[in-house]
């Protein structure tokens, strides 16, 4: 049975809002999730809260009744401690105004290399030290329409950043994601036969003219220091997005979509 806080000082509370904190979520290896589509994405997912909080009022507004119903369920099978909160106790513990009305606190994901699925044709995506959750986030959710088989992410920011379960629109639920060092990384896809198509300004290669219908890796560098040349070493073949204009650099997250969906193009809209 829920149990109802009504204090935003309850240290279930308190300790709920310390996962917006990096050295927190890395200490207790766990996260935050908060939206309607990212909580039903991760409900689907087969993800069992450790904790969840959930405000009657709100969730009945934004029609949350079926993920509530669930997660009675899980609290009844001991699966997950539910907790029912006030409207101030809520406010509390959302980062935005339109979350739903639920909060879960989940357990970091695996996110080991070894997970990552294997297909006939391996088709991956592997970002280099991402600066900002918002354009990981929405790089998620282009692999996720794109059919990407996985994404390895190298440094930067962390996956479990809530504004990169925010931004992903909860696809870092439906997009295995793993995290790796650009050595680790380049060892596992070297040793699985996958071509690592680096994308650089410098290329002279366009990249709509590499061949991307086999094993590929489309490797993409942050938007300020560009690819390591750790990554440059190891590509099979560098590619250039052509810029016409003033700019250095488009966004990563539009750059990683164009990369992505010429894949796509290539093999035939598979």
């Amino acid at each position: 049975m829920a149990t109802h806080l009504t204090s935003p000082h309850n240290p279930r509370v308190k300790n709920a809002v310390r996962l917006e904190k990096r050295s927190e979520r890395i200490r207790q290896r766990l996260t935050l999730v908060e939206g309607a589509r990212e909580v039903r994405r991760a409900l689907a997912a087969g993800i069992a809260p450790v904790e969840a909080f959930v405000c009657p009022e709100i969730a009945a507004e934004a029609g949350m009744g079926d993920v509530v119903e669930t997660l009675e369920r899980l609290d009844a099978q001991r699966r997950t401690h539910l907790y029912t909160v006030t409207s101030a106790v809520f406010a509390r513990l959302a980062m935005r105004e339109e979350s739903g009305g639920v909060v879960l606190v989940i357990p970091f994901l695996d996110t080991s290399l070894e997970r990552l699925p294997l297909r006939e044709r391996p088709f991956f995506a592997v970002i280099d030290r991402p600066e900002k959750p918002g354009n990981l986030g929405a790089i998620l959710r282009t692999a996720d329409a794109a059919g990407v088989d996985g994404v390895i992410v190298c440094g930067g920011i962390d996956v479990h950043n809530p504004n990169v379960v925010r931004a992903s629109l909860g696809t870092l639920f439906t997009v295995p994601v793993a995290e790796a060092t650009a050595q680790e990384a380049i060892a596992w896809l070297k040793g699985r036969g996958i071509r690592l198509v680096a994308a650089t300004p410098d290329a002279r290669t366009l990249y709509t003219s590499v061949d991307m219908t086999g094993p590929v890796a489309v490797v993409m560098g942050s938007e300020a220091e560009g690819l390591s040349q750790e990554w440059l070493a190891a590509a099979d073949v560098q590619a250039a997005i052509p810029m016409a204009g003033q700019a250095d650099s488009l966004n990563l997250a539009t750059a990683t979509a164009l990369m992505l969906y010429e894949v796509v193009r290539q093999r035939g809209m598979q």
